[in-house]
């Protein structure tokens, strides 16, 4: 067994292995909470989702750590006289919670908030001046940067020359020494809110972006660890500037870097800058959580997804063939036992994360069950429904998990089966007196109220039509 991963640095495919036994330690870039999540942010997290529900599969444990940045000029521009920073940050981060949970996002084992290490990123700052790649501001205003030019590897992971580089914009050029040095500290700034400033050596101020996530996860994985993950954008400015700032501190940090493929619009990047996002609140009041999470899940994770009505409609085709062939099963006595995974989903999954080439699998072993029903070897049908069960469960797209039932129970769904199962048996019955008309009215009947039937050898199965 060789997982493999694409490392972003390396530009190539590289075996992985995890520095400790038995645990995978991963960092991954979460949102800033200026507003709410779109589709973009969902399948973001769902990419890194999946890849640790992988690895821990294969190595038993990962520690997996996505922060929060609760504190930006963005957060700040987006508050209000009735809602203050801190409380637009918070509902905010709920609204991304929530949406994550809707797909089946595992929770993170930790998940902090910027405003919580304040501490840490002072002192990685102060160990930064100590060593020559970082200094205050000559102009005394308070602001700290990160001297790109006293760290030769800078630009490591992008592989660009300092001087074809795009200058940093993420604070007043006046006191660099070069347009390219970055902010690692943000001097307060008049009119901006007094809990909106941290005390330091500097004067008060704020943290820069890129200094964040060095502080997180060195805090909470220590100096070096196994995976750092983030969308493809991310790459330039904020993770190149990552890695620079932690190696001249001295940590080893990330071993593999993983940036998963953005979300288009006809081609064109989903942002909220550009406007043409889709609210991920919208999609999910629109379609069944499991379908978005299966729609989001099919395409490889490095590559594009533009998000259409057909994507979507596709997901739910595919999920429609997993659940019918396991309802099948169990009407037959036949319920799927535990087993283990088919040897070729493995081996995709090893291979980068293969879901498109796992869920073919997954797929191809629905049709061996479906034909192994059909010819009455309901112990086959029964060995395939356990692997397709199995296979579902890695990638948590399982119809028969407790998460996923959206039938109705209760007085309602036994008053529905009753009529409807009235109707079948007119419908029988009338087949079987060959009055064919009457059979068709009761047919179409029943397809007007959106009820699927399905008949077969163990009898007619009925479900209410999606989509």
């Amino acid at each position: 067994m060789t997982v493999r991963l694409y490392d972003t640095q390396a530009q190539a495919l590289r075996d992985f292995a995890p520095l400790e036994d038995g645990n995978v330690t991963m960092y991954v870039c979460g949102p800033t909470v200026q507003s709410g999540p779109h589709i973009g942010h969902v399948r973001a997290a769902l990419s890194f989702d999946l890849l640790r529900r992988w690895l821990a599969h294969r190595f038993g444990r990962v520690t997996f750590v996505r922060n929060v940045t609760d504190i930006d000029d963005k957060v700040l521009a987006n508050a209000t006289p009735t809602e203050p920073w801190w409380a637009l940050a918070y509902r905010m981060e709920l609204a991304f919670s929530q949406a994550y949970a809707a797909v089946g996002i595992l929770a993170p084992t930790y998940e902090p908030r910027a405003t919580a290490s304040i501490p840490q990123m002072i002192e990685l700052i102060a160990l930064l001046i100590e060593r020559g790649h970082a200094y205050p501001a000559p102009d005394g205003s308070g602001d700290v940067y990160f001297d790109v030019r006293s760290w030769p590897a800078y630009g490591a992971l992008t592989h660009q020359d300092v001087d074809a580089m795009e200058a940093a914009a993420d604070a007043d050029p006046r006191g660099k020494r070069d347009p390219h040095d970055f902010a690692l500290w943000k001097a307060a700034k008049d009119g901006e809110p007094a809990d909106a400033r941290w005390a330091s050596p500097w004067g008060e101020g704020r943290p820069g972006w890129h200094i964040e996530c060095s502080a997180m996860s060195r805090r909470y994985l220590g100096s070096r660890f196994d995976i750092h993950g983030g969308g493809l954008d991310l790459r330039f400015p904020h993770h190149e500037n990552e890695l620079a700032q932690s190696t001249a501190a001295g940590d080893a940090f990330a071993q593999y870097w993983v940036h998963n493929g953005l979300v288009t619009v006809d081609g064109q990047k989903m942002s909220k800058s550009l406007g043409n996002f889709t609210l991920a609140a919208d999609v999910l009041a629109e379609r069944d959580p499991l379908v978005v999470r299966y729609a989001l899940a099919a395409a490889h994770y490095r590559s594009s997804l533009d998000v259409s009505g057909r994507a979507f409609d596709e997901a739910e085709a595919a999920l429609d063939r997993i659940r019918t062939f396991l309802d099948r099963v169990i009407r037959v006595g036949a319920a799927p036992e535990t087993a283990a995974i088919p040897e070729a989903f493995a081996a995709a999954l090893d291979d980068d994360l293969g879901v498109p080439q796992g869920l073919g699998v997954l797929h191809e072993t629905v049709r061996a069950g479906n034909a192994a029903l059909d010819e009455g070897d309901s112990e086959s049908a029964r060995r395939r429904a356990a692997e397709v069960v199995a296979m579902a469960d890695i990638l948590g797209v399982n119809p028969l998990d407790e998460r996923w039932r959206t039938r109705t129970t209760g007085p309602e769904a036994g008053a529905l089966d009753a009529l409807v199962r009235v109707m079948i048996d007119q419908r029988a019955q009338a087949r079987a007196d060959k009055d064919w008309a009457s059979a068709d009215r009761v047919r179409d009947a029943i397809a007007a109220a959106g009820i699927v039937l399905e008949d077969g050898p163990e009898g007619t199965h009925w479900s209410v039509k999606r989509g």
